[in-house]
């Protein structure tokens, strides 16, 4: 026979109130261990006071058949369970109801398999960044296209006769005087390439055939004269020829100079002059046809946009059309005193060399500075310079 329950004295603080876990059906126990906080506690006081005056027997498997049928309290206790705050909000109070806050410890800094703290957001002000980033690449991309929209319709239009176009006569003639002259150095450029290209071969020949001749005097008594003088001639001529050769190379390195780079310089700020002198024509044409249209709040507006964008283009028109007006003027200028130069080079050095003037020829090498390399002399090995 049971014992009836007993009633609980409340102002005895070493039997506190506890709630003890409901069997859930089928026989399984559930958690072993419930805490609640000190608030949720305070909010079922009518419902812990059942609970603090009675026993309830649980069997170790868990059979609730010897459980006091109170409905009542089984479902008070349930709506507390399920209204109680969530596991992650709580605290595990370890004095007990009643106790101290010093025992009060939170569940954030519990670690365990099950929880884990929420993943790092995004730095303040960084959506605000990327979306600045986004906007301002769109922008650049919105006015490159239209930018190129203009002038494409621009240059479809010249090129079929029906759009206007800017130009400066004297200014175009002179670039295309550039242009026809680039195209006439470049082709003495290239024949002078191959011209010492068979000036070395022919030098090479000639040392080869010197010592071929020297060879055969030594192993021929009876024409070791006639083979002596015939190698003494093809080694004087290879000299003169490895003089020459450095004379037309001094030539072919001073015209690749003023036509790769210093000509080629003035032609890419020609080719800038001429992309600024298009989007310059593209928005002229842009602000005629706004002008002649209706005047609206929306088209003046968009009048006094196309005004400023014309006159940006129009500044940058007129400041490359006075550097390649400058840049012309000096390459003129440069031209004449390097060409002077060579062209004198060219013609000493190709007389002496042809004339057999040794002496004459070595001059014209002294005269112009070139300096040449020593018969057979490389750059000596590693070892060498050790």
């Amino acid at each position: 026979m049971r014992a009836p329950p007993r009633a609980v004295p409340s102002c005895c603080p070493s039997t506190a109130p506890r709630v003890l876990p409901v069997p859930r059906p089928g026989g399984d126990p559930g958690p072993s261990t419930t805490s609640v906080s000190l608030q949720a506690l305070r909010m079922s006081d009518g419902i812990l006071s059942k609970a603090a005056t009675m026993e309830i027997p649980i069997s170790s498997n868990g059979d609730t058949s010897s459980l006091p049928e109170d409905d009542g309290l089984e479902q008070d206790l349930q709506q507390v369970m399920v209204s109680g705050p969530n596991l992650n909000e709580t605290s595990i109070v370890s004095g007990g109801y009643g106790g101290t806050a010093e025992g009060i410890i939170p569940t954030g800094t519990i670690k365990g398999p099950g929880l884990h703290p929420p993943p790092p957001g995004p730095p303040a002000g960084g959506e605000e960044v990327v979306r600045g980033i986004a906007v301002e690449k769109f922008d650049i991309v919105k006015k490159w296209g239209i930018n190129t929209y203009k002038c494409t319709k621009q240059l479809l239009s010249e090129r079929f006769g029906r759009g206007s176009r800017t130009v400066d006569l004297e200014l175009e003639t002179q670039i295309e005087l550039l242009r026809e002259t680039k195209r006439k150095y470049e082709s003495i450029l290239h024949l002078a390439r191959a011209l010492t290209a068979h000036l070395y071969s022919l030098v090479q020949t000639q040392h080869a055939l010197g010592d071929a001749f020297a060879d055969l005097s030594q192993k021929s008594p009876e024409l070791q004269e006639e083979f002596g003088y015939n190698a003494e001639t093809q080694k004087l001529l290879c000299k003169n020829g490895e003089t020459l050769l450095g004379a037309v190379n001094f030539f072919v390195s001073s015209i690749n100079t003023l036509v790769n780079k210093t000509m080629e310089d003035t032609l890419m700020t020609v080719k800038q002059y001429e992309t600024a002198r298009l989007e310059y024509d593209a928005y002229r044409t842009d602000l005629e046809e706004l002008s002649m249209g209706p005047r609206d709040a929306g088209a003046v507006s968009r009048l006094d946009a196309a005004q400023s964008q014309f006159q940006s283009h129009k500044d940058k028109y007129e400041k490359l059309r006075a550097d390649v007006a400058i840049k012309l003027k000096f390459l003129e200028e440069n031209k004449i005193k390097v060409m002077h130069k060579q062209l004198l080079l060219f013609h000493n050095a190709i007389s002496a060399y042809f004339a057999g003037n040794q002496q004459q020829l070595e001059q014209t090498l002294k005269q112009f500075n070139i300096k040449l390399k020593t018969p057979g002399a490389e750059k000596p090995s590693w070892l060498e310079e050790q």
